[in-house]
């Protein structure tokens, strides 16, 4: 296990690294920022069902030199939340993380990414824990992307995660301000001993969960309307059996705004 911290430390040093020098190399760059409100009629994470009922999910993003940082975080809306019941319209998630990402030199056809993520988990009895991450994407039909997780705190395990999308950014379009796209999305996951004892109690390495989603992102020149249809299954039995729902489908509606 040390080894896998060490590991994942280093890649991120590398990361760091390379950010530097591209900030030193190029004089100016865009700065970005995102705020964001989203209804979910359930919180499934991972395959997870971690709210079998309807949250609020509110984040905001800053994006600069390769950099993304973002807070993300989850409200349950009702008092019947697995992990933190009569908590109705109190915080049960806040997610802190740091992102950065940019084109592999030479090769422009396939892209990198690493950073850090920091769980909290307010009033409720669940540990806090950090996750590092390293992924790497390829510019091709189906957006190719495969996702190293580390977590390197409370759970001390592994999660590998391959996965694919399309876009179309304009399906549907009432002149140059207002239009319909769709996206769509779909992944699946092994998991080590650690990550699978940590979170479900199963001491084997198993494939974790297979997850696809619709969103059809409705742009009102100012502002961004995200609907979107998801589903997700547990593929192992055993895992399954551990969750409360092995199979879930639920649905969510986002508002976006970037600057």
């Amino acid at each position: 296990m040390k080894r896998t911290r060490a590991v994942g430390s280093g890649i991120y040093v590398i990361m760091l690294l390379a950010a530097a020098g591209t900030l030193m190399a190029e004089e100016e760059q865009p700065l970005s920022a995102t705020v964001s409100v989203s209804y979910f009629s359930k919180y499934v994470w991972r395959g997870q069902n971690v709210n079998d009922t309807s949250v609020m999910q509110p984040s905001v993003s800053g994006s600069a030199y390769g950099f993304t940082g973002s807070i993300w975080a989850n409200i349950d809306m009702t008092n019947q939340s697995q992990t933190a019941p009569d908590n109705a319209g109190e915080f049960s998630e806040i997610d802190y993380s740091l992102d950065y990402s940019r084109d592999i030199p030479g090769l422009k056809a396939l892209g990198f990414s690493a950073g850090v993520i920091h769980y909290l988990f307010p009033n409720t009895s669940l540990k806090s824990t950090t996750e590092i991450y390293a992924g790497i994407s390829l510019k091709a039909p189906l957006n190719p992307r495969f996702t190293w997780y580390g977590d390197v705190n409370s759970i001390e395990g592994n999660y590998l995660q391959m996965s694919l999308g399309h876009t179309v950014e304009h399906l549907v379009a009432w002149g140059s301000d207002y239009s319909m796209g769709l996206s769509l999305s779909g992944s699946v996951a092994w998991a080590s001993a650690g990550y699978n004892r940590g979170y479900f109690g199963i001491d084997a390495g198993k494939f974790n969960d297979l997850t696809a989603g619709v969103t059809f992102p409705i742009n009102l020149k100012h502002v961004t309307i995200n609907p979107s249809l998801n589903v997700s299954t547990m593929l192992s039995e055993s895992i399954g059996d551990a969750t409360y729902e092995r199979n879930n489908i639920w649905f969510g509606v986002g508002v976006s705004k970037s600057f």
